[in-house]
């Protein structure tokens, strides 16, 4: 097992870490930026190294400033948590080549799940089902909309590496395409330095599903079941919970046993995701995979009763994954909510700010992941959670319920927050019917003077 781990990260996700080192006996090591001094990651590791001014790229993304760090505090093992550099192969090749174990894939792995069009392929020849879409990547106009007039529109343009919704472009129909080509192109070449994209049929009104998935290092894989990640704004991810309320026990083994297949394929070791479409004749597709915990990996700890981190940190180190994990059972539900310092009724727009009151709260089945505090101010430079708000019940009606109440308790003033918008979705009547899909913000009506 490991002395000393270097958290190459911040925020809830680093102290989350650091809590799950603790309780391993494991020695942590907190890097931060000169904004984030006083952030309870830096408060709560056993040792704290400066590595910048607050842009990510002079701190956060600065692999030489976060490799010295590890050296001069002797850590023998780097988590990089989710963002920034967690799925970056370079990373992972460096810490390994300057003796560190990172905590994630290799970086052959992540290049072969990090660009899409090769993970697509990957998987394809794995037998686990795929959109229907370009072999490979796009080289023009010309050739897409060939492509895109035989599988019939609409189709996605889609960037080969990066994520989270950039680089990527919906078109209904011919004449919209060459722009939207060169969009995708531009935007993808701006924030991955690739350009590289492919095409996609476009599935009308999908949900979006998620598979948590665990492998050591002796080629074991086992799946932890399914997580609902369909609400979401601008294909970032607002609410979570598991199990789905769209997949039946038969889905879930089926889904199940392609996740697991896909895991093996690329010869994964730690915690991963697979990420899957299924349209409305719960025919499911593989979208991705992303080689890093989730941001939503509570709400599957919170029905599977397994510490996902410690989980990763225990693969990474050789152990062998315990027995128990292969005949686990989904337990009641879980629902998670992202609060993010952003103002709802003004297209989202980041709100950072000092937090003047901050009360949290509590009770049967509620956990909140945060690094904030009363007095904490928000930085500008980064990602707008504040924290993450999951509960857990017996069913989903009583997570729906259980939610509303801690809500309710949650006060956090100074920043607006995207606390009153997730009041309003849970009691939305189709939402707790649980009939939505990826476009289910678009009509979704916002009225905050009625929160």
């Amino acid at each position: 097992m490991f002395k000393k781990i270097l958290i190459a990260n911040r925020g809830e996700i680093a102290l989350r870490i650091i809590r799950a080192c603790h309780e391993l006996g494991i020695k942590t090591v907190a890097v931060y930026s000169t904004a984030d001094e006083l952030s309870l990651h830096v408060k709560f590791a056993d040792e704290a190294v400066c590595i910048g001014p607050p842009p990510g790229k002079d701190s956060y993304l600065n692999i030489p400033r976060i490799i010295a760090a590890g050296e001069i505090t002797n850590s023998d093992a780097i988590h990089p948590g989710y963002g920034f550099l967690a799925e970056n192969a370079e990373f992972s090749h460096i810490a390994q080549e300057n003796d560190f174990t990172f905590i994630g894939p290799n970086p052959e792995t992540i290049n072969s799940m990090g660009n899409k069009s090769q993970a697509k392929d990957t998987m394809k020849a794995a037998g686990v089902p795929v959109i229907p879409g370009s072999d490979g990547i796009i080289e023009n106009p010309e050739e897409g909309k060939k492509l895109a007039k035989e599988m019939g529109y609409p189709v996605m343009i889609k960037a080969s590496s990066g994520g989270g919704g950039k680089g990527m472009r919906y078109v209904e129909k011919e004449d919209e395409f060459d722009k939207a080509f060169d969009t995708a192109k531009n935007e993808a070449l701006t924030a991955f330095g690739d350009g590289d994209v492919y095409l996609e049929k476009f599935l009308v009104n999908p949900r979006h599903i998620e598979v948590q998935v665990l492998a050591d290092s002796k080629g074991n894989v086992v799946h932890l079941g399914e997580r609902e990640c369909t609400i979401q704004r601008r294909h970032q991810k607002l609410i979570e919970e598991s199990p789905s309320v769209a997949v039946d026990e038969s889905i879930r083994k089926a889904m199940g046993e392609m996740a697991v297949r896909g895991t093996k394929a690329v010869d994964y070791i730690g915690v991963g995701t697979m990420e899957f479409l299924m349209d409305k004749n719960k025919d499911f597709y593989f979208m991705e995979m992303n080689t890093r915990i989730q941001v939503e990996h509570p709400v599957t700890e919170m029905v599977v009763g397994v510490d996902l981190i410690k989980q990763q940190i225990r693969m990474h180190a050789g152990e062998s994954f315990p027995e128990y994990l292969n005949d686990l059972q989904l337990r009641g539900h879980s629902i998670e909510c992202r609060i993010n310092a952003e103002d709802p009724a003004n297209n989202f727009i980041p709100f950072p700010a000092i937090i003047s009151s901050f009360h949290l709260p509590g009770g049967k089945g509620i956990r909140v992941d945060t690094h904030a505090y009363a007095g904490y101010e928000i930085p500008t430079h980064y990602d707008s959670m504040i924290g993450k708000l999951i509960v857990h019940a017996s069913n989903r009606e009583k997570a729906i319920n259980r939610m509303q109440r801690a809500l309710e308790e949650c006060i956090i003033e100074g920043p607006k927050t995207t606390i009153p918008f997730h009041q309003a979705i849970m009691k939305d009547s189709q939402f707790q019917a649980g009939e939505f899909d990826t476009g289910f913000l678009e009509t979704f009506e916002y009225n905050p003077e009625k929160e």
